[in-house]
């Protein structure tokens, strides 16, 4: 059983052939009408549940678009559809599931959702994010850095802002793939400990840098995300634009590092708040290369989980 919960519980020789079949899948879709199947339908007579318990674009769209292009059929399930953990346990919903399906893919709030699902279930288990980590988002960042600048293992990546779900990956991702990360933002949001002494013992040097400036000198990759969440009040909104507002990255903080470092945001972007549109619209700018990729980086996982 393949299930796909998290970087760092996924064997590193496993992740190098999702990224290498990712790039290959995308350079056979080179040219191609959006909406035709890809010669090779590995998932011809598959059905994936894809439940969203959380509101999603990119995932919902990604994965949805990725299941037909390789044959298969998607059965979409909102948090109102299954009221998950209410009623009837994650366990039974699990093996109910199991009995109609091939494959799960489900983006929730609690990491305890997925993990109890993945237990229970009888078929493979994707995370689509939850309150914790965001592994598919990650994979497909992988997949950009190296299309345009060639292996990460051992490049620079700074992460800047809020040490968050995304971040959680990212600290993850560099133990597997080798490359080291710094963190600049306040400590308040700090990423977790578990998560940086993981990193640390494969290896990879881990920092915290709290003057944003000196953490991206010789930065390959500068990467951020919103400050705030959908649920997020607006006293705390405040609170939090008042913490990270040093951390924005603009077009002087892209200039302090490399000359050909890259900017990745897994988007949406609040545009002039944790980022500038200078910065999203300039030339060191992926973050449309990134989204595109979580379409392909998602069938590579997709087709490892069910061994296709």
């Amino acid at each position: 059983m393949n299930h796909f919960l998290d970087i760092h519980k996924t064997d590193p020789a496993a992740l190098r052939h999702m990224i290498t079949q990712a790039g290959d899948m995308k350079q056979a879709r080179q040219g191609r009408p959006k909406g035709t199947p890809d010669d090779d339908q590995p998932l011809a007579g598959q059905m994936v549940a894809l439940i969203f318990e959380k509101p999603s674009t990119r995932t919902r769209v990604s994965f949805d678009v990725g299941v037909r292009q390789m044959g298969g059929q998607t059965m979409l399930l909102s948090g109102q559809d299954m009221q998950l953990g209410h009623g009837e346990t994650i366990a039974d919903t699990a093996r109910v599931l199991s009995r109609y399906v091939d494959m799960i893919m489900i983006r929730t709030f609690d990491e305890n959702v997925l993990t109890e699902m993945a237990e229970y279930a009888s078929v493979p288990v994707i995370n689509g994010l939850t309150d914790r980590t965001h592994p598919c988002q990650i994979m497909a960042d992988i997949l950009t850095y190296e299309e345009h600048r060639g292996p990460i293992k051992g490049a620079n990546v700074v992460w800047t802002g809020d040490g968050n779900n995304v971040c959680a990956s990212f600290l993850h991702a560099a133990g597997q793939f080798g490359f080291n990360l710094t963190f600049t933002g306040p400590s308040q949001l700090d990423p977790e400990d578990e998560f940086i002494a993981l990193a640390r013992s494969k290896g990879v040097k881990i920092r915290i840098e709290r003057d944003p400036a000196k953490a991206v000198e010789n930065a390959d990759l500068i990467v951020t995300d919103t400050w705030i969440s959908m649920h997020d009040s607006q006293t705390a909104r405040e609170r939090r634009h008042n913490m990270l507002r040093p951390y924005q990255v603009d077009e002087v903080l892209m200039q302090g590092a490399k000359d050909d470092a890259l900017f990745m945001h897994c988007l949406p972007a609040h545009r002039e708040e944790e980022v500038t549109s200078g910065v999203m619209d300039g030339p060191q700018s992926v973050i449309f290369d990134e989204a595109e990729n979580r379409l392909h980086a998602q069938k590579a996982i997709m087709r490892w989980c069910l061994g296709v």
